[in-house]
């Protein structure tokens, strides 16, 4: 089963919900702002998306604007950011659907539908 982390009040996430819920897709739900990933988690998940670190963090939150990581991020090392995404699920971009060999980041549905529509090849 997929585990969903998303943030209830974002809308994004919400869509994102309803459609693994239109597309009768298993998940369990888990709030970041209250269950943050950790460092563990961040390591092994950054590979798996095929994405560049940055594109885990949340670019339009106000978090990240106020603490001005756009010209920050370039100067810090890999593991310097992994350590700061654990610090604040805001700075997380969300959502995140983590399955057993792939992570998503953000919603993006063709991505979803192609990703989701392999897997259950897969299983079958």
């Amino acid at each position: 089963m997929i585990e969903f982390i998303c943030y209830p009040k974002c809308t994004t996430c919400a869509k994102a919900k309803k459609w693994l819920d239109d597309n009768n897709i298993e998940y369990t739900i888990r709030d970041i702002k209250e269950d943050n990933p950790n460092l563990d988690e961040l390591t092994a998940w950054y590979p798996l998306s095929g994405l560049p670190l940055r594109k885990f963090f949340n670019t339009s939150g106000l978090l990240y604007k106020s603490m001005q990581l756009k010209d920050k991020l370039s100067a810090m090392t890999e593991e310097e950011q992994l350590k700061l995404l654990t610090t604040d699920g805001m700075l997380v971009k969300r959502p995140l659907v983590i399955g057993e060999d792939f992570v998503l980041v953000g919603f993006n549905e063709s991505e979803w539908s192609e990703v989701f529509s392999s897997t259950q090849k897969n299983s079958n």
